[in-house]
């Protein structure tokens, strides 16, 4: 049992198998109120009179202890009769409440607790606390004396853990992430002077100085014209501090990284090989950021690699190619031209690489070549795949291994069916990344899994994990992750949901990839998404070409929008020489769009590729293996092919 405070009051509300009641009588919340205001101890019975009516009626106590039963059967359900309560119990002249499971006292204690922890243990217990509040405290007892004390600090209370959270999120580098809490914040108590200083902090932090400043001068001409004060030492030494940019506003942790690359800078002039080196290190942690952070290691990868070919050490090479060991979990690369280049010179660099050569970099350079190679159908990149993964279980790095089993997952797309082997490989990642420390690494077995369920039709399993890499991600600052979990829930409500609310899904989705820095994965994936959720659903194609092109699918869908638009013989003549499908994570929804074009042209050839293709990914859903989209059960377009093919 709990009791929660909010717009309505105290209430009363059961966790586990009991229904949530709610004590709907003004006098029942009344008392519940007023014993929850005295926390544990007695409140005597002419107390609670007093308290309940301005003018007692003469049945006055025989009424509090019809409330008083009343509520004990409402939070002791399953007491038996005649039996003494437990939480609400009568002691000597009055009632007391003996729990401590109210939200108000919860929130009280995760406050202090947070006060006292680190910055993101902090943030996490204060985020959640927050989510307790449902309004007001004693929203329902306004006017009421008995009120008033304990309303007043619980509202200081909530507006310091709201400051709080934010300290906590500007202290983990999140500064746009508390802007628009502050913003309301400072909307909703305009005297607090801290709440303007936290929020011109976060609009400085995230590279707005004149938002930042303008702010401090609101705060100031609002102090003084309306209360007559200047504003606090606090609030001008931030404004002092931000006209000078002062290095002290940064997060600890950033003054720290200007203090240690400075350092870096005077120690290492020279050393050209230690600083590619650690450049690499640099762009590896810059790369999980996503968006520009994102395109700028690639763009730097690619010239630390060239820089480092040029001083003639294969040795040297091999680490600077292999020690950008990002995990990847989407099966199309970003920028070809890049991937192509960087495989050509781990090859280069394999074949240069002298004997005795330790078999740590040589295995990095082949899970490199098949993590690069993604998406083709070549022997080549496959065969580095398991090379690698054979010399880093001989090596036994675990660190060796996780990348290693990250390049055989991006070749375990060779053809249609292949769901159960990814999912053991998710599984391995996430056990050998668990126990050795690894969390960029389990995150992305997580992910694996969540693909590869949702592929075998097990949506709540893949929840499951989608749940789990939330988890990490919010812990060790993984931005990209949501993009995969977000994009996998909108999959789940057109599997399971109303079209119409999947289709809104699908587009709020869709504006998690605009800043995420993956073209790969971006071009197209909104249109394709939405056309399967209406072929799934019997709903008429439409009109998709809004939506900003359909990238690298469009030889795939352009036959059925042709179809759709009354256009067959313009169809035919889409499919002729119309290629097998990328090897990657949509080929068996590609597959399903060229088979149901093959079969509505009557183009019997394509149709038999067709069903060669997907057959053995008859027991998969079509298009889930990217746990993005769904073009509904394999089966079903076994049966439509057989049915049209014989």
């Amino acid at each position: 049992m709990r009791v929660e405070f909010g717009v309505l009051g105290p209430v009363a509300a059961w966790s586990g198998e009991h229904e949530p009641v709610a004590l709907r009588g003004p006098r029942h919340r009344a008392v519940l109120a007023r014993l929850i205001v005295a926390r544990t101890r007695l409140v005597p019975l002419d107390v609670l009179i007093d308290d309940l009516w301005p003018v007692p009626p003469e049945n006055a106590a025989a009424a509090v202890r019809t409330f008083v039963a009343d509520l004990r059967r409402a939070l002791e359900p399953d007491r038996r009769p005649r039996t003494p309560a437990k939480l609400l119990v009568t002691e000597g002249p009055g009632y007391a409440l003996r729990t401590d499971a109210v939200d108000a006292w919860r929130f009280e204690d995760a406050v202090r607790t947070a006060s006292k922890s680190a910055p993101a243990v902090a943030a996490e217990r204060l985020a959640e606390a927050l989510t307790w509040w449902r309004g007001p405290a004693y929203a329902d007892f306004p006017d009421e004396p008995w009120t008033r004390p304990d309303r007043t600090r619980l509202n200081e209370l909530r507006s310091q853990a709201v400051e709080a959270l934010a300290e906590a999120r500007l202290e983990l580098g999140q500064a746009a992430a508390v802007l628009g809490d502050l913003d309301t914040h400072t909307a909703e108590h305009p005297w607090r002077e801290n709440a303007w200083r936290l929020l011109a902090l976060a609009l400085y932090r995230d590279g707005r100085q004149a938002e930042a400043l303008g702010v401090l001068r609101r705060a100031r001409e609002m102090l003084s014209e309306q209360l007559g004060l200047d504003p606090g030492p606090e609030l001008a030494r931030l404004e002092a501090g931000i006209l000078r940019h002062d290095p002290a506003l940064r997060p600890l942790a950033g003054q720290v990284w200007s203090a240690a690359t400075t350092a870096f800078d005077r120690a290492l002039a020279a050393d050209a090989r230690l600083r590619l080196e650690s450049t690499v290190g640099i762009l590896r942690g810059l790369a999980v950021t996503g968006g520009t952070g994102l395109q700028t290691s690639r763009e730097h990868r690619l010239a630390a690699v060239a820089a480092a070919e040029q001083l003639g050490d294969p040795d040297l090479t091999a680490r600077v190619i292999g020690a950008y060991d990002v995990p990847a979990v989407w099966s199309r690369v970003d920028d070809p031209d890049q991937a192509a280049r960087i495989v050509a010179a781990a090859r280069r660099t394999l074949l240069a690489l002298p004997e005795g050569t330790p078999v740590g970099p040589r295995a990095r350079l082949l899970a490199t070549i098949a993590l690069e190679s993604r998406g083709v159908r070549e022997p080549q990149p496959a065969e580095a795949a398991r090379e690698s993964v054979a010399l880093a279980r001989d090596l036994q790095d675990p660190g060796v291994l996780v990348f290693a089993l990250n390049g055989l997952f991006m070749q375990s797309f060779g053809r249609c069916g292949l769901a159960p082997a990814r999912d053991a490989i998710g599984a391995e990642l996430i056990e050998v990344s668990a126990r050795h420390g690894l969390p960029t690494y389990e995150v992305l077995g997580h992910l694996v899994r969540l693909q590869a369920r949702s592929a075998l039709g097990d949506l709540a399993g893949a929840a499951r994990y989608a749940e789990a890499a939330d988890e990490l991600a919010n812990r060790h600052d993984l931005p990209l992750v949501r993009v995969f979990t977000t994009w996998f829930r909108a999959l789940r409500q057109a599997v399971d949901g109303d079209p119409d609310e999947a289709d809104y899904a699908y587009r709020a989705a869709a504006g998690t990839l605009t800043d995420a820095g993956m073209p790969g994965l971006s071009a197209g994936l909104l249109p394709l998404a939405l056309l399967g959720l209406r072929l799934t659903t019997g709903r008429p194609i439409g009109d998709l070409g809004d939506l900003g092109g359909w990238g690298p699918y469009e030889p795939w869908a352009r036959p059925l929008l042709l179809l759709d638009e009354g256009a067959p013989d313009a169809a035919r003549v889409a499919l002729r020489g119309l290629p097998d499908p990328p090897a990657d994570h949509v080929q068996e929804a590609l597959w399903c769009l060229a088979g149901r074009a093959a079969i509505a042209v009557g183009d019997e050839d394509l149709a038999r590729r067709a069903y060669a293709a997907l057959l053995p990914a008859a027991e998969e859903v079509a298009g889930a293996g990217s746990g993005m989209v769904t073009f509904g059960p394999v089966t079903a377009q076994l049966k439509a092919l057989v049915a049209a093919i014989g």
